[in-house]
């Protein structure tokens, strides 16, 4: 059963398994990884997702509400996003009080 754990901020982390991987399979995973700029994690996230999706179409299952397949694409479209920096510091916003 995946783990949930809590960040620092009390926030749960998506859940977390193991997995172990033949030398082979975690050579050529890493090299999947490389290719695509990913870290291994990743990539196996990637490509789990991918056979899942997959397997639930060949067998004309549903496999997630559509809802969840929705916040999956979207959440992908953000990770592809290249990250932009600010170009300055944010600024202070300051409150004054009405003087009557």
């Amino acid at each position: 059963m995946a783990t949930r754990q809590n960040s620092t901020n009390g926030k749960p982390k998506s859940p977390r398994i193991q997995v172990v991987l033949p030398e082979l399979i975690c050579e050529q995973l890493t090299i999947l990884a490389s290719n695509e700029s990913r870290t291994v994690s990743n990539m196996a996230k990637v490509l789990i997702q991918e056979g899942i999706k997959k397997y639930f179409e060949k067998e004309s299952k549903s496999p997630v509400s559509e809802n969840n397949l929705n916040t999956d694409k979207f959440r992908d479209e953000l990770e592809k996003q290249s990250v932009r920096r600010l170009k300055r510091a944010p600024q202070r916003i300051r409150y004054y009080k009405k003087s009557d």
